[in-house]
């Protein structure tokens, strides 16, 4: 009993370590990144930092060829982490090398194919192609590191130390980008900002594989013997091929949307909805800095096999998750238009039904954040068909939604996908294959968290409606007090119903308070 306490206990404290230290690099390198883009579009050019990106692009579509490995492996390292059976985790380990260096050979292989193109895919630009090919290899380079040296930080993840790559890996960056910043205006070469770019991506790597060693001095790995150990751990390809159609009808989803939305509407839209999406990804960026560092505990907690903690702790981070999820859907939809006049001008606001739609998607995605890293926990990924169907229904919907009603209706296209598959299939398939419970359980729940959603929203609009506020459209200042006003409000509301209401939140925060 007291080993599973002290357990809990790491737990907790890993995430919140983890929450810690993601959201506070993500503050520092966003302010870092206003600058540091100013500075290089201003000494560098425009060109070079557009063709900076499309090369980083392009090899990001290389690293399909990872097949979903990574995720593999945190799955499979969570019950020899749980038992402290450092054999098993080095073997394991072994194998992730032997896999990745074939993938870093693959990736390599098409990299110098891809590299025979580079003439035609940049013909009209005006930098010399000898700083493309620079810079193509120096990204290359980069990437392979990840396959061919790093691959132990894998073990990091998985056993909630992540916070540990973070902080290497952040502030290898930001003092990547100072000292880029700093050599820029002073001498302002396109080779000199590359090369920093791989010298700090060597640098980080040793300093990584260092700490790993002191960390895990145990952790001796070789590629001759995860070859020899591969045919033991063959889940670890047949999980990766699953995750493989999750990744890719995912990243065809994300792709082929924006192409709907321009195919259906103005150029100018696709812009006005550019300044909607920026503020949801950042909003995303720092939810997921914070909450998803929650995953590799969820694994470890169903390593532990207490089926009445693995409830426990579902509905603790469930409630979390939809309590964040109403609070910002609540304040988007109070503020976000007032923002955009205030922040760019009445001419650059959506109308309403975008705004409505935008949000309605948000909020699923925000909320199956839990659900999400539960099937990870399990390992449930053999439902193939589901990405895919999920992919059908976006480009269906967003057709024929386009067609009647041009924007809103491309946006459908998400929601009707998130509504059906994600947000019905997928609860279904955890509590079946993974809790071993009637779905019914987690519907009466879901009712409950919807109505106090909806209640604790209704009350806060009334009793704004009394107060005598003015307009946020009017300035920047009248538009912060609305938002700290309207916003704190909805959250004591919403708080003092789901404390009431929900048993999830009460034993969270006895947790927290207890820590």
């Amino acid at each position: 009993m007291r080993k599973v306490e002290i357990m809990v206990e790491s737990r907790l404290k890993k995430s919140y370590l983890n929450a810690r230290v993601n959201v506070l690099f993500y503050f520092i390198t966003l302010f870092i990144s206003f600058f540091s883009r100013k500075i290089f579009l201003d000494m560098l050019g425009a060109d070079f930092v557009g063709l900076m990106g499309t090369l980083q692009n392009l090899l990001g579509f290389l690293n399909l060829a990872e097949l979903g490995i990574g995720a593999s492996i945190g799955f499979v390292l969570y019950k020899p982490l749980f038992n402290d059976d450092k054999d098993k985790i080095r073997d394991i380990i072994s194998v992730l090398g032997y896999l990745y260096r074939n993938v870093g050979l693959i990736i390599l292989g098409v990299g110098l194919v891809l590299a025979c193109f580079l003439p035609l895919i940049f013909a009209n630009i005006s930098i010399d192609l000898g700083v493309v090919y620079f810079a193509y290899f120096a990204f290359l380079s980069s990437a392979l590191i990840s396959y061919f040296i790093n691959y132990r930080q894998t073990l990091l993840g998985a056993d909630q130390r992540n916070y540990v790559v973070t902080a290497y890996f952040q502030t290898a960056n930001i003092v990547k980008i100072l000292v880029q910043m700093l050599l820029v205006c002073h001498i302002g070469s396109f080779y000199l900002w590359i090369a920093i770019e791989l010298l700090f991506g060597i640098w980080y790597s040793y300093i990584l594989n260092w700490k790993i060693n002191r960390v895990y001095p145990w952790l001796k790995c070789s590629i001759a013997e995860g070859r020899r150990k591969y045919p033991e751990n063959k889940i670890i390809v047949r999980k990766a091929r699953q995750m493989f159609v999750h990744q890719l009808a995912g990243m065809g989803r994300s792709q082929l949307l924006p192409f709907l939305v321009y195919a259906f509407t103005s150029l100018k839209l696709v812009a006005y909805y550019s300044n909607y999406m920026l503020l949801l990804t950042k909003l995303n960026q720092l939810v997921n800095n914070f909450l998803g560092s929650t995953g590799a505990g969820v694994g470890n907690l169903i390593a532990e096999g207490d089926s009445k903690r693995i409830q426990q702790v579902f509905w603790e981070l469930s409630s979390l998750r939809f309590m964040v999820a109403s609070f910002l859907t609540f304040a988007l939809y109070h503020l976000m238009d007032s923002f955009i006049v205030v922040w760019l001008g009445t001419e650059y606001v959506l109308p309403h039904s975008v705004l409505v739609v935008i949000l309605a998607n948000f909020f699923i995605s925000q909320f199956r954040g839990t659900n999400d890293q539960f099937i990870y926990g399990y390992g449930l990924f053999q439902d193939t068909w589901a990405p895919i169907a999920t992919l059908c229904i976006t480009i269906l919907v967003a057709l024929i939604g386009g067609y009647y009603w041009g924007l809103p209706g491309v946006l459908l296209g998400d929601v009707a996908s998130s509504v059906t598959v994600i947000s019905i299939w997928k609860p279904y398939f955890l509590y079946r294959d993974g809790f071993k419970k009637p779905v019914s359980d987690y519907w009466k729940n879901i009712l409950l968290y919807l109505c106090l959603f909806a209640l604790s929203w209704l009350l806060t609009d009334v009793i704004l409606s009394l107060l005598p506020l003015s307009k946020p459209i009017e300035g920047y200042a009248e538009w912060v007090f609305y938002a700290l006003v309207s916003s704190l409000l909805y959250l004591v509301i919403l708080t003092f119903s789901f404390y009431c209401f929900s048993k999830g939140i009460r034993t969270l925060l006895g947790r927290f308070i207890h820590l």
